[in-house]
């Protein structure tokens, strides 16, 4: 059995989906119940940051995908359930910019998981994803109301990866053997900037999306509204001074897959109706 924890997230969803289509045992663990998972899927409702609320949904497990939660949890602790339920194998979603920005410390509990998971004793793989092409859904409702598109840094590009990308990788990496040990740097296929982006999301819809490029402090003030301080300033030092690490396109997801990872126009084709 594999469970699946943010299982209502933008890589849990897919992640269900493609295990439950492989044909195996799966466990969706969230803190709200969740509606929409595949027929034969269990739901258990568990939160990261209380260990004993995860102890009783690892049982009978031996894979675990392991996504980092916000404050309140102690990685050790969670590895220690883990290992203690059973479980063999663990695949953690970090983040690129563990490894591209080592001295930010809005990248310091990816970092202590990713230690964590690295002494935990089990058999492990890490999956750092760039920026998800799925953030464009903080653009829906103004284009739906007025077809404009607001960001900072309008000409930065950056090869941002679809969440279905990382799901179909992580569920070869949870299935399969030859991967322990591996961190994987995942970005989809070319670098794409915000400017762009509208573009691609216009065309699709047969009307232009009018871009409004933001200052830095606009976006920090839009942002700090759902996002802890660290984590805006980190953000945006990547959104607009990125690294040479964090422009390239990483073969990594070609090399899981067998396959060139998906370009934004595909995410947009497949969820058009968001900002229509």
């Amino acid at each position: 059995m594999i469970v699946v924890t943010g299982a209502t997230g933008n890589v849990g969803r897919p992640l269900v989906r493609a295990l439950a289509a492989a044909g195996e045992r799966v466990t969706a663990v969230s803190r709200h119940p969740s509606d929409e998972l595949p027929e034969g899927v269990r739901h258990r409702r568990a939160d990261l940051a209380d260990v004993e609320s995860l102890r009783p949904v690892l049982e009978g497990a031996d894979a675990l995908f392991l996504l980092i939660p916000g404050q309140g949890a102690h990685p050790p602790d969670v590895l220690d359930a883990a290992k203690a339920a059973g479980i063999r194998r663990v695949v953690l979603l970090s983040s690129q910019g563990a490894g591209t920005r080592p001295r930010a410390r809005s990248h310091d509990p990816l970092r202590g998981y990713e230690d964590a998971v690295r002494r935990s004793g089990l058999e492990w793989t890490v999956l750092r994803p760039g920026g998800f092409a799925s953030n464009a859904f903080a653009w829906a409702p103004a284009i739906r109301s007025g077809r404009t598109a607001a960001a900072p840094f309008g000409d930065v590009a950056l090869p941002f990866v679809d969440p279905d990308d990382i799901a179909e990788v992580a569920a070869v990496v949870l299935r399969d053997d030859g991967h322990d040990g591996r961190t994987y740097e995942l970005t989809g296929p070319v670098a794409i900037s915000p400017r762009e982006r509208a573009r691609v999301i216009g065309d699709a819809l047969g009307e232009p999306v009018r871009f409004v490029e933001q200052s830095r402090e606009e976006a920090r003030t839009q942002m700090l509204g759902f996002m802890p301080e660290p984590v805006v300033d980190g953000t945006l030092d990547i959104l607009g001074e990125p690294s040479d690490a964090e422009r390239r396109v990483s073969p990594d997801i070609g090399r899981v897959l067998g396959r060139p990872p998906r370009g934004f126009a595909d995410w947009v084709a497949r969820n058009l109706a968001a900002f229509a």
